[in-house]
């Protein structure tokens, strides 16, 4: 009898788990996305992270049918699309690999609700280097700072090798209906917007890849040197490919290990990301809007933030604020769906401690048009800029955006390519005497060190 791989964020076949073990089924397979945006437990996706879906779900068709198996497109909840495509096809299997956001409650039901009709469903580890479950403190209690946990991390066995492309790939014999990608998730219609996406950016298995390839052949060498510099390309770009699971952070670690290069700050990066994800997974229970996301440090839940005219916010929004970088940064993030990290850092801290905006308001921002946003890490960076996230402190740092762009944009390359006319815009604010409305919205909560 056949068995369903269901592909959620891991769009590739290369060490791919469930799909590994779906292809061993001599009844063939049914290759399926599921895109749930009604489960309680789901977060509706935002336009950018639609646009590079759409290409990414074409990119991984043509993939598989090169295999001689088709991708199967249904939208709904997972609850009830899933044991429909059972009852349709007369699959006896499921398989699909986990995650470790609020949706593995959706995941944990269907098991179990599976099981109990007698389907074989089962789910793997593929989407993080080390299982969440497996790194604690010695207490038994989850890592509450990064440098900690990274150590743990590095402590335990080398993560499982990756797995190849399955040999042999077969489509069931009986397939289900399909939607369209057109249909299921339409690229934006909207004037001006994510038409330069593809001048930046190619969704896909083979373009994470050879991204990867380039970025340890050229720009690896130069990363810990030059990665906070955003005029310089030194960075991997890899995010949007492991938001989507176009490729493992299994396969980046070890093609870094591989090229015997200076990686240990770049795995770092990585294992950042993995710190985002062990942090929701212990410590976070998300809704559908994030405006309603409790903050890690319960004291913010008391803190003071301004309640800004919908004019004001734009001007942040538009890169129209009359600082440079935070200009530059927001434009770029506005034409190429994405910024570069340090400037992330400098464009939030101006937004919660500059203007004083609640940090959900920008992580709602962002979570509508960066290409990467994703579950663990857009909230996990945002509530680290606010100062109520995990490893926080010094949770009072205000990046000052005029000496940023000197320290880090002295030659103004990046400035004057993204915002070349905002020397122009007068200032919204003075950065001193906001520093210190910020520093007094501190002191009111009377944030103890943890």
């Amino acid at each position: 009898m056949a068995a369903i791989v269901w592909f959620r964020d891991d769009l590739r076949l290369a060490d791919h788990a469930a799909l590994s073990e779906a292809a061993k089924d001599q009844g063939g397979l049914i290759a399926l996305f599921l895109l749930d945006e009604v489960s309680e437990e789901a977060r509706p996706l935002g336009a950018a992270t639609k646009w590079w879906l759409h290409h990414s779900l074409h990119s991984l068709s043509e993939s598989l049918k090169q295999h001689g198996v088709s991708l199967v497109l249904r939208r709904g909840s997972a609850e009830e699309v899933l044991p429909a495509i059972l009852a349709e096809t007369g699959a006896a299997s499921v398989f699909w690999n986990r995650r470790y956001g609020p949706e593995r409650a959706i995941d944990a039901r269907l098991k179990l609700t599976l099981r109990k009709r007698g389907i074989n469903a089962r789910s793997f580890a593929g989407s993080l280097l080390f299982e969440p479950h497996t790194i604690a403190t010695g207490e038994g209690t989850p890592y509450r700072v990064y440098s900690a946990f990274w150590r743990a991390c590095l402590r335990e066995a080398a993560p499982a090798q990756p797995l190849p492309v399955p040999v042999a790939l077969r489509a069931a014999n009986k397939q289900p209906r399909s939607e369209t990608i057109e249909s299921l998730v339409p690229l934006p219609t909207q004037p001006n917007w994510a038409a330069e996406f593809s001048e930046h950016w190619q969704p896909g298995e083979a373009s994470a890849n050879a991204r990867l390839q380039d970025f340890l052949d050229d720009q690896v060498n130069r990363y810990q040197a030059e990665r906070d510099v955003p005029s310089e390309t030194a960075t991997s770009r890899l995010s949007p490919h492991l938001r989507w699971g176009e490729i493992s952070p299994r396969a980046v670690w070890y093609s870094a290990v591989a090229s015997q290069l200076d990686v240990g700050m770049f795995l770092s990066e990585i294992g950042w990301r993995e710190f985002a994800w062990h942090t929701l997974f212990h410590r976070g229970v998300q809704p559908h809007n994030s405006l309603e996301c409790a903050p890690l440090d319960h004291r913010f839940e008391a803190f003071p933030w301004r309640s800004v005219e919908d004019a004001e916010l734009t001007l942040w929004q538009q890169g129209k604020t009359g600082f440079e970088l935070v200009d530059a940064g927001m434009r770029e993030l506005w034409r190429s769906g994405t910024m570069h990290n340090r400037v992330r850092m400098v464009a939030a801290s101006f937004l919660v401690k500059n203007m004083l905006v609640d940090w959900r308001v920008g992580e709602s921002w962002f979570w509508d048009t960066l290409l990467d946003a994703d579950r663990a890490s857009n909230p996990f960076n945002w509530q680290w800029i606010a100062g109520c996230g995990a490893d926080a402190a010094p949770y009072f740092r205000v990046f000052n955006p005029t000496t940023q762009l000197k320290k880090f944009d002295a030659d103004r390359r990046y400035s004057q390519r993204w915002a070349p006319e905002s020397v122009l815009n007068p200032p919204i604010l003075d950065l001193g005497d906001t520093r210190l409305r910020a520093l007094e919205a501190f002191d009111s909560i009377k944030r103890p060190l943890r």
